[in-house]
């Protein structure tokens, strides 16, 4: 993820699945304005996902059968769409961690040859 020039964190494609798979596996259902808020406080501020930006995962993931979306009312007694993980898409996190995680210690290795 890069940082843009107000410190907000700029998510870097093929990151987002994989965040919005983990919160929605640590939190249970959420609606999009819940995911939103949730890894805006995660980063301290940092993450703000803005509409453009999530609906298009969100859309994607149930798509792709990873996730499922069900209308129902928020707190706030209005209309929503609240996405839950399926099997498939609890598999798909496991893959993506992986991923993640051999993509990151590769970088770290590479920033510290560079060292």
């Amino acid at each position: 993820m890069a940082t843009e020039e107000n410190g907000s964190i700029k998510v870097l494609q093929g990151t987002l699945d994989l965040i919005v798979l983990r919160t929605l596996a640590t939190m249970g259902p959420q609606h999009a304005y819940g995911i939103s808020a949730r890894l805006k406080q995660i980063s301290d501020d940092s993450l703000d996902l803005n509409q453009g930006t999530l609906y298009p995962a969100l859309v994607r993931l149930e798509q792709q059968g990873w996730i499922q979306g069900t209308w129902g009312k928020t707190e706030n007694n209005r209309e929503a769409k609240f996405y839950a993980i399926t099997r498939a898409g609890l598999k798909a996190l496991d893959r993506e961690t992986q991923r993640w995680r051999k993509m990151a210690g590769l970088v770290e290795k590479l920033l510290v040859a560079e060292a």
